[in-house]
């Protein structure tokens, strides 16, 4: 039998090896990050999948330099960078040096973070930083928690847990009252739990998106009157779209009253945790009974790095399942996976461990601020701008709006179609990147700001680009929708509307 090459594995024998290989990938990435001169290249699906298509993987590079250089036109070329100030588009952020130092020691360890004998003192930094976050959001001594891999895996894991409290209800009798404007993955983890579509109760919100607590109160009273359990409610604290923190002391009182289980989705506003000066708009959130937090939005993490954290550990028993080759019942060892939904899991923690030991929770706190002071300023720059229509003042750092052609009379149908066409031929361009949404139905354009070093100038520069934009796209379109118009059988070409 011939000797295998292996100083491809991790090992201090081949530390040379490892020093090098690492050093060529450091130096291929700044010298890439030196080339980016916007946030995307504008590259197409059909082109992105013909490129990887063509690659034979039974045939390795072998040389470092080769793979590099495949990878950068595979991938690196065409990625989209957060970094830049220009983009504006999802909930993504730049990531802090820090938690990229971790990442090195994080993958190159591989430490896996559901049992004590592989993760050794990892089991207590990721302990250490769930007291931490229990200690911001106003826990006691009693909270408990763990690292996810997301926002929707931390709002699954709350409703597991809101379920185990009605193991002997019929799944048909159960329901989750949520927002209209709540995370998708409220009714993702409906269907997952087995509840079903119906399950999810939509309540409605009021002119500034959060939820109302007079209609979640009807709401609750209607369950009750028709036999059905309120099993939980979902109160958000930064809406995707808005923002918007719903009013959490009232939704913690009915939530009492109700006997349901209160869990509130912060993925995006949890950084307002460490806020110097906006702790207060999270006041309520102490009284929830789970709490999802993203660390990979608004406290500047790499993906993926999030927590789900409950008020009182005893809650956490129904994602506990014993194994005798991993952690049987008689283990006395501090066993992660005892209340987690993951197996094997990356030792995430260490990320913002390194973070906060590095740059410490008032800085990083002083980044969520500057974003959303960065919203506010543009918003009050262009509100009044007459070829834009917001949909109301910003609540955290994200602005929802349309763009309005002056000159052109276009009808709803024509609008959304423009403002689709603003936001393709954006990318195509590569200078900029925003999102997309639908507000009562319409077509809008989003904008989500979660770079602190991003400047006013910046955003309003994106802004004037969308409206320059749509400037010169209008005409054309307005044509189209003229000849429809004037031929009442003929819509307008997908391309368009689209």
């Amino acid at each position: 039998m011939s000797q295998l090459p292996l100083h491809h594995l991790f090992h201090p024998a081949h530390a040379d090896h490892y020093a090098e290989t690492i050093g060529a990938g450091l130096e291929h990435l700044l010298g890439q990050l030196r080339q980016v001169t916007g946030p995307s290249t504008g590259t197409q699906p059909a082109d992105a999948a013909a490129r990887v298509a063509a690659v034979d993987l039974a045939r390795p590079l072998g040389d470092v330099g080769s793979v590099l250089t495949e990878m950068s036109q595979l991938w690196l070329d065409d990625a989209v960078w957060f970094h830049e100030p220009t983009y504006a588009a999802h909930l993504n952020c730049p990531v802090v040096v820090p938690a990229l130092l971790a990442e090195l020691f994080v993958a190159s360890v591989n430490s896996s973070l559901d049992t004590f004998d592989q993760s050794v003192g990892g089991t207590y930094i990721e302990r250490r930083l769930i007291e931490w976050t229990a200690e911001r959001i106003g826990f006691g001594a009693e909270a408990d928690g763990v690292f996810t891999s997301g926002g929707s895996q931390s709002n699954l894991q709350g409703l597991l847990l809101a379920r185990g409290r009605h193991e002997r209800v019929p799944a048909e009798r159960l329901r989750i009252l949520a927002s209209a404007d709540s995370h998708f993955s409220v009714q993702k983890s409906a269907r997952l739990l087995g509840l079903g579509d119906d399950a999810v109760v939509s309540v409605p919100t009021d002119a500034r998106h959060r939820m109302d607590p007079a209609a979640l109160e009807r709401s609750l009273a209607a369950c009750t009157a028709l036999g059905l359990r309120p099993m939980a409610i979902v109160a958000t604290a930064g809406t995707t779209d808005f923002g918007s923190i719903d009013p959490l002391p009232a939704i913690a009182d009915l939530a009492l009253a109700y006997d349901a289980w209160l869990h509130v989705d912060a993925a995006y506003g949890g950084g307002l945790l460490i806020s110097p000066t906006r702790r207060h708009l999270l006041e309520g959130i102490d009284r929830a009974d789970s709490v999802t937090v993203d660390y990979h939005k608004t406290f500047f993490q790499p993906v993926s790095s999030s927590a789900i954290i409950v008020r009182n550990r005893a809650t956490m028993s129904p994602a506990t399942w014993h194994a005798d080759y991993l952690n049987p019942r008689e283990a006395t060892d501090p066993n992660q996976v005892d209340k987690s939904l993951q197996t094997t899991r990356r030792f995430d923690a260490l990320k913002l461990w390194l973070t906060l030991r590095t740059m410490g929770p008032e800085l990083l706190g002083g980044y969520v601020d500057a974003v959303v002071d960065l919203t506010a300023a543009v918003y009050a720059v262009l509100r009044d701008e007459v070829d834009l229509q917001f949909v109301g003042a910003p609540e955290l750092s994200t602005l929802v709006f349309r763009y309005l052609p002056r000159d052109v009379v276009l009808g709803e149908d024509g609008l959304g179609a423009l403002n689709r066409a603003i936001r393709e031929d954006l990318y195509a361009s590569g200078a900029a990147m925003v999102a997309a949404t639908r507000v009562d139905g319409i077509q809008y354009l989003k904008v989500t700001l979660l770079n602190p070093m991003a400047t006013a100038d910046d955003i309003v520069g994106v802004l004037d680009l969308i409206r320059a934009t749509g400037a010169r796209l209008a005409p054309e379109l307005g044509a189209l929708v003229e000849e429809v118009a004037q031929q009442p059988s003929r819509d307008l070409p997908v391309e368009v509307v689209r």
